[in-house]
């Protein structure tokens, strides 16, 4: 069964396409999914600014971890406990940085099947056909490039954007680790790279979608790089790098 012919999903996807229709009245379709964009990431801010500061809160409890982790180091069991414990005496949420993820997989669905269904509600979907400096929004970056597509740079460009802010992502995350020294084990280098999981899953959507990651992965690099240090200070927490042991 398509998710999508789901009556509540078919209305909802109506309503997407109503309003992308609407904006595109104004500007173009891609201008239209960047605004779109924008105006769901600034609905999310409140959501991010908790993220960023429960973030600080396990920075600040980072000394007491670490005590935790030396006091139980032969009981793996205590420390599970003693660290659970900890997290709740200081009303902290180890979870806490999946909820814009999770707040933004249902828009990301909806703009996949705004570009991806020819007809919406039994009408003829006019999105379906828009293009992007001649790319098709509805078409997967990579079957253009497949196709050798002149409007495969298009797709090309939007992934390497996203691919460019993964890395500051990355950059980033190495640059505010808490325990620089477990950052540098096997583990801690290979997960490293979980933001460029993003471009992996650009590469298997419509380019609007991919369109939509770029603006949204843009977008949250820089609101947490401000919300750290509009947040973080009033926590005692500091912006900068912690220095390596030893």
């Amino acid at each position: 069964m398509n998710p999508f012919d789901i009556p509540v999903v078919a209305a909802l996807l109506a309503a997407a396409s109503n309003a992308l229709n609407a904006l595109g009245g104004v500007v173009t379709p891609a201008i239209a999914i960047v605004i779109v964009t924008v105006l769901i990431r600034l609905a999310l801010v409140p959501v991010n600014a908790r993220v960023v500061r429960a973030e600080g809160h396990r920075r600040r409890i980072a000394p007491l971890l670490a005590a935790l982790r030396k006091r139980h180091a032969k009981n793996p069991e205590k420390l599970q406990a003693a660290t659970l414990e900890l997290y709740q005496q200081e009303k902290v949420s180890p979870f806490a940085g999946m909820l814009p993820a999770l707040a933004q997989a249902p828009v990301l669905g909806l703009v996949y099947g705004v570009f991806t269904h020819p007809e919406i509600g039994g009408t003829t979907n006019p999105l379906f056909s828009a293009t992007f400096a001649g790319a098709p929004l509805g078409e997967h970056p990579l079957d253009a490039l497949l196709r050798l597509d002149p409007s495969a740079w298009v797709g090309v460009a939007v992934l390497a954007v996203i691919a460019v802010v993964a890395w500051f992502h990355r950059r980033s995350a190495q640059r505010l680790a808490i325990d620089p020294a477990a950052a540098n084990s096997t583990l801690a280098r290979v997960l490293s790279w979980m933001p460029f999981i993003t471009v992996v899953f650009a590469c298997l959507v419509p380019l609007a979608a991919a369109l939509y990651l770029a603006a949204s992965t843009a977008w949250t690099l820089g609101e947490r790089a401000v919300l750290r240090r509009v947040i973080w200070p009033r926590l005692g927490v500091s912006t900068a790098a912690v220095p390596a042991a030893g």
